[in-house]
């Protein structure tokens, strides 16, 4: 086993508190799944104290997870970005989902 193949499994995670005030509903599940599918990383997110972890770059499962408000919102990504990437869906649920500005 070659130990050198560890770092690219590392896995970096995160924990954020949902303040969207109607929480994950569709416009910040669809905010959130175009900017997990920007990186190469893979990420799963789900509620925090729930069994199952969630593909953050679906749609469909994040509006399923149905987080509410006050939640707290657990982040998991492995692969070449996956730092950025919690860094990145941290930011994006602290901030409250704000539009972009182009």
């Amino acid at each position: 086993m070659n130990m050198l193949d560890k770092a690219d499994g590392q896995i970096f995670t995160g924990n954020v508190r949902l303040v969207h005030a109607v929480g994950m509903h569709a416009r910040p599940a669809v905010k959130l799944t175009k900017l997990a599918k920007k990186f190469q990383a893979q990420i799963s997110v789900r509620v925090a104290g729930a069994t199952d972890w969630i593909n953050a770059k679906s749609v469909a499962k994040i509006m399923a997870m149905r987080a509410a408000h006050g939640s707290t919102i657990e982040i998991k990504a492995s692969g070449s970005d996956a730092e950025a990437a919690v860094a990145a869906l941290v930011n994006l649920i602290t901030t409250d989902f704000p539009d972009e500005v182009s």
